[in-house]
């Protein structure tokens, strides 16, 4: 079928309580009422895709056939996935300071980038631990819910302005720019790569075959989910962290009002009782 030259650039609230409400049910993020022009303007290209007249056809769609991969394609137009290399370095300074020289000798490092995205989060972890830690004593998963941005993760292309916030002796340690076909690029070295795994995952399901972790980092996330999600996941986030490991949020968040094991020793730092260390 051919797609229409135009359809309409506006929403109805209907359609849009509908197709945020799946969003909902499936990821735990919620798009409040003032975010129309933003899913309407993402969804514009998937309806075009489809052949649709518009936003009420996609809704039709979803209701009478739904199906995994469609529900795939709508989570990845609708998840926000803005990172960079060493984005709010304090907690990688917190890493480096805190966390790295009072680890456990003699048992792996395990590092959870738990909203991954494009895996810059991850690879910064991997180029911090890298520098600190003996060769093959750690490891790092990156996870996100879109598999989109995973395969992007897994390509580790990026920009050459993407080198723009690592510190000059880690860029020339770990990074390389591209040639050729890949002028423009920079990517990951090798042997830094293969420490880093990255999987789609889906934070409001079970995630338990992960393991657990001496550091997770979920920032700027849950800022997306209602209190009903958070107290649900931060429990459960708590329970995948070995004692005294340390989950990291968002500068701009807080745990405030959700129950947990976990006490905050710095803004947006949080620490797991139960070994009885400061």
């Amino acid at each position: 079928m051919t797609a229409p030259a135009a359809f309409p650039r506006t929403i109805s609230r209907a359609d849009f309580e509908y197709i945020t409400g799946v969003l909902h049910d499936h990821t735990g993020i919620r798009l409040a009422p003032g975010k129309e022009a933003l899913v309407a303007s993402r969804l514009d290209k998937r309806i075009r895709e489809l052949g649709l007249a518009g936003y009420p056809d996609y809704v039709r769609l979803l209701r009478e056939r739904p199906h995994e991969g469609e529900l795939r394609q709508l989570i990845n137009v609708l998840t926000t996935n803005e990172t960079y290399f060493f984005r709010e370095t304090q907690h990688f300074d917190y890493l480096r300071r805190n966390v790295l020289p009072a680890r456990q000798a003699g048992r792996t490092f395990r590092f959870w980038s738990a909203a991954s995205s494009t895996g810059e989060e991850a690879y910064t972890a991997a180029m911090v631990l890298a520098e600190t830690l003996p060769p093959a004593s750690w490891e790092i998963v990156g996870t996100d819910i879109s598999s989109r941005v995973v395969e992007t993760a897994r390509a580790a292309l990026y920009p050459i302005a993407a080198a723009e916030k690592i510190p000059k002796p880690l860029l020339r340690r770990f990074c390389l720019k591209g040639r050729d076909e890949y002028q423009g690029l920079m990517t990951v070295d090798r042997d830094l790569r293969s420490r880093v795994q990255f999987h789609c995952r889906n934070l409001i399901e079970d995630f338990s075959e992960l393991g657990r972790f001496d550091v997770i980092m979920l920032r700027n996330v849950m800022i997306y989910f209602d209190m009903e999600t958070k107290r649900s996941l931060v429990p459960r986030l708590a329970e995948m962290l070995v004692p005294g490991g340390h989950l990291i949020i968002g500068s701009s968040e807080s745990l405030n009002a959700i129950p947990s094991r976990l006490r905050m020793v710095e803004p947006s730092i949080y620490r797991l009782d139960g070994d009885g260390r400061d």
